[in-house]
């Protein structure tokens, strides 16, 4: 793939002598949404947290917007700093400041890592807050707002360091029905856009209707990538096959 934005290659993650990622090879191109799906403990979130910096790997690497992360030379803080300017992270709880303003909480990392006007920084964030349907909450703080609330604001406040690529680690799984299509109808609309994601999820109708690709992830191993419906539907491998099947 030329355009790829994101090139894994043999990357190899161990917790003591377990082993959580056994050589995974991907590749990503621009303006894609890849749902990760598969069972509990198959190495999804701790896939997500090697691209960002944020798990170190024992072998292989990472090339994601532009940077290559390598095992042998884990990155410094100043390219650590660079790379999650580049890379934004959604996770399952919201992590928002709770004595900020909804606007404040977005507007931190502009303010105090790109050294952004006040001006350019706050019209960024309050046009966020619109395309996360939450236009006129700028003075909301945390406790005021529900959980799909916080979600869209913890969304926006990913985008406001406009990444090239923004991972999600289940962004519905702590919310109710209703919260989850409010935050999956935000994801739409970033895929519609050509955002590039990577979304781990147990949405499946998300998945079908709106990722590019289906990655199953069971045991440590990238099983199966494809369409929705061809991984969905006709699935090539008996651990992929086994999950639909339980679901």
């Amino acid at each position: 793939m030329s355009d790829a934005i994101i090139r894994v290659e043999s990357l190899r993650k161990f917790h003591g002598k377990r082993e959580i990622l056994r050589g995974i090879d991907a590749e990503v191109r621009r303006g894609e949404t890849i749902a990760i799906v598969g069972p509990s403990g198959g190495g999804k979130s701790t896939f997500l947290r090697c691209l960002n910096g944020l798990t170190s790997f024992d072998s292989g690497t990472v090339s994601i917007a532009g940077m290559r992360l390598e095992a042998a030379t884990p990155p410094d803080a100043p390219s650590l700093r660079a790379l999650r300017a580049r890379v934004g992270m959604v996770f399952q709880g919201f992590h928002l400041f709770p004595h900020l303003t909804a606007l404040e909480n977005i507007c931190l990392a502009p303010r105090h890592v790109r050294h952004e006007s006040p001006e350019t920084f706050q019209a960024r964030g309050r046009a966020l807050l619109a395309r996360v349907g939450l236009a006129g909450r700028e003075r909301a703080r945390p406790m005021s707002l529900s959980g799909g609330e916080q979600q869209r604001v913890a969304i926006a406040r990913a985008l406001a360091m406009e990444p090239e690529v923004l991972l999600l680690d289940e962004p519905t799984s702590a919310l109710d029905p209703q919260m989850r299509g409010e935050v999956l109808a935000v994801l739409r609309d970033l895929a519609r856009g050509n955002s590039t994601m990577l979304v781990v999820t147990h949405e499946m109708g998300f998945a079908r209707a709106v990722a590019s690709r289906i990655w199953v992830f069971d045991d440590g191993r990238l099983v199966e990538d494809g369409p929705p419906a061809e991984v969905c539907e006709r699935p090539r491998s008996e651990r992929a096959r086994a999950f639909f099947a339980a679901g």
